[in-house]
């Protein structure tokens, strides 16, 4: 295969749109067996409390985040899939609060698919690298079927200023830095149904750093009492695990949440990723939705995200000064809220 003839990237990815992702209902039933030994006290994030990335303490003032993303195309352009892969795995140091030391390229590439392709990728991945003042310092790379692209990176954080899952806390405002749609919109694409404004407008989001919205809520210092990524498992799966971690209800506006362009088109057309489905038999349980609320704005809250915004607990006060600057973007989407009782099972409330 050469550059000069057309390759739809997309069409060689088992699961456009959905980033492959195994359910997270899978992956707690892969884990839950799993007892590890010698844990280290200086392990201050590892498996027992799932989160973004490892963290390990070196000193008083430095600890070390550690984190590996990488899959399949979303979109047909080399050089945009490579710079959608980079910022979707740069996004879990941002998620933990920290800054990006260094990154290695992690690639599988199928033998008979022209190696310039490959070399745009990794341009469009070292691009943002570059903006997260940064550098690629290495890789690895084997021979796959599917092309499949990310990093793993390494970043810093102070001990003492590490953004985690659990914490949000009644009266919380649930805020977000990044519109929702990305899984819809990417496989309007692969069906070659998506309208190029709007495909323009999902790729401007998956390739827009999270790294300063990162920055404003560490500066928020402790006001900010949770914080994830919104990725794979959709805004519910991701605020479910939050929930649980913080063993507190939670309660979404759906009218305040911010949408890329024609989403609701797209769900009524049927450009529905499969991990919409996944997303929704590991969570639907936990969920309560407003009797207005259909299966298209279900599908919605239920979309997998690629390099999709920081979802976090803020005390209510801290709302006017993030919704006052001009930098990033912030929604306000919802509350925290109690528990009626010891035992109860937290719930997640879209209205």
């Amino acid at each position: 295969m050469t550059t000069n003839q057309r390759v739809r990237l997309t069409e060689l990815a088992s699961c456009a749109g959905c980033a492959a992702k195994i359910g997270s209902d899978i992956l707690a039933q892969v884990l839950r067996p799993l007892r590890q030994r010698n844990v280290p006290a200086q392990l201050l994030v590892g498996l027992g409390a799932i989160d973004d990335a490892a963290v390990y303490q070196v000193n008083e003032q430095q600890a070390i985040i550690s984190t590996a993303d990488f899959f399949p195309p979303v979109v047909d352009d080399p050089y945009t899939f490579g710079a959608i892969a980079a910022a979707n795995a740069l996004s879990d140091i941002y998620a933990m609060g920290g800054q990006v030391l260094m990154a290695i390229n992690l690639v599988a590439w199928p033998e008979d698919l022209d190696t310039a392709i490959l070399s745009e990728v990794l341009r469009g991945g070292m691009d943002i690298v570059e903006q997260a003042g940064s550098a690629i310092a290495g890789g690895h790379s084997i021979s796959d079927s599917e092309p499949k692209y990310g990093l793993a990176v390494t970043g810093m954080v102070h001990p003492e200023r590490i953004l985690t899952k659990g914490g949000a806390k009644p009266g919380d405002v649930l805020v977000l830095s990044k519109p929702l749609g990305t899984g819809l919109l990417t496989t309007a694409q692969k069906q070659e149904k998506v309208q190029e404004a709007d495909m323009a407008a999902a790729v401007a989001s998956m390739t827009r750093l999270n790294r300063r919205a990162s920055e404003l809520l560490v500066q928020a210092g402790s006001a900010v009492h949770a914080a994830t990524d919104i990725t794979g498992f959709s805004l519910l799966g991701h605020a479910w695990e939050m929930a649980l971690q913080s063993q507190a209800h939670m309660r979404f506006d759906y009218a305040a949440l911010p949408l890329l362009p024609n989403v609701r088109h797209y769900a009524e057309a049927g450009c529905i990723p499969g991990g919409t489905h996944r997303n929704e038999r590991a969570v639907k349980p936990h969920v309560r939705f407003a009797a207005n609320l259909d299966q298209f704005d279900q599908a919605i809250c239920f979309d997998p995200q690629t390099s999709g915004g920081l979802f976090a607990a803020i005390e209510p006060a801290l709302w006017a000064t993030l919704s006052a600057q001009q930098e990033v973007p912030f929604w306000r989407i919802g509350e925290v809220t109690a528990l009626a009782g010891e035992g109860e099972e937290p719930v997640l409330r879209v209205e």
